[in-house]
């Protein structure tokens, strides 16, 4: 086992499992992938086709009853946070670019809690749509995202989370590429006319909004600023460890004040103040 999971909820399109898998040869990933699948999902017989040839360690499979997407992603990652020490989401529509890019995830989130991204070449910076972070995120909120949206919104939340608590990475160089009808690298199908319909946009962006101003993104960002606070770990990002680039006031990063962009192409390091020596 991997101690990385990449959870990708998917309906509907059994031909993206070869597509991302064909991806992490390319990219030398080790991570393990977990596909989550809906048991009345009418292509279900393309995904069982797959469980049955697919024969490898790091694959993991969830068939269970339909919860929307963030809702089989929320049991998911619940299910496998004890498990792992990262959890990664993607849709079956994003498609891992970069050689190491889960290596470079890894090294991101190794000095603490934390959440990373990557470029996905369509929303970059501004939206985490494909998003990494450390399990012990998801053990205390008791989710990946908040349960009460359906498809829209969970980047935004994971952005506010990251900000919240002062550990956020943007990896400019690492491309997590979405293939999306936005951008004209795919067509639109039954999945994005559903989840891009009036209706879920509108309770999604409602349920959003009622979050982020009525307590609720308050009341997480305390507890993810308390779970930083525990770890109780100082540490510094070093983008590019023989130029020596430091991203941090005073070398350290303490909770709450550096967002951490690295567009560089060099692998950064996370250095822990036990190696360091304490402030």
């Amino acid at each position: 086992m991997d101690d990385l999971l990449m959870i990708v909820p998917t309906r509907g399109r059994p031909d993206s499992v070869p597509a991302i898998l064909d991806c992490w040869r390319q990219t030398g990933a080790t991570a393990d992938l977990l596909f989550a699948v809906d048991d009345d999902d009418p292509m279900l017989p393309g995904y069982r086709e797959h469980m049955e040839n697919l024969n490898d360690p790091h694959i993991r499979w969830r068939v269970g009853p339909r919860l929307r997407m963030c809702g089989t992603l929320n049991a998911a990652a619940v299910e496998m946070a004890p498990h792992y020490r990262f959890l990664a989401f993607m849709g079956d529509d994003h498609r891992p670019r970069t050689p190491g890019w889960d290596e470079r995830f890894r090294i991101c989130m190794s000095g603490g809690p934390g959440i990373v991204y990557g470029n996905d070449l369509l929303q970059g910076e501004i939206m985490a749509t494909a998003v990494a972070m450390t399990s012990d995120i998801v053990m205390t909120l008791g989710y990946m995202a908040p349960p009460a949206l359906i498809h829209l919104c969970l980047d935004l939340c994971w952005m506010d989370w990251g900000r919240g608590m002062g550990r956020i990475t943007y990896l400019g160089d690492v491309i997590i590429e979405h293939m999306h009808p936005a951008n004209g690298k795919a067509d639109i199908d039954a999945g994005y006319i559903e989840c891009n319909s009036s209706e879920v946009s509108t309770a999604d962006a409602t349920t959003y909004y009622d979050y982020r101003d009525n307590g609720g993104l308050k009341r997480d960002v305390e507890a993810l600023k308390a779970l930083v606070d525990y770890a109780d770990f100082p540490i510094r990002y070093v983008l590019g460890a023989e130029q020596g680039r430091q991203y941090a006031d005073g070398d350290y990063l303490p909770p709450g004040e550096l967002i951490a962009v690295n567009e560089s192409s060099e692998p950064e390091q996370v250095i822990t103040a036990g190696e360091l020596g304490t402030p």
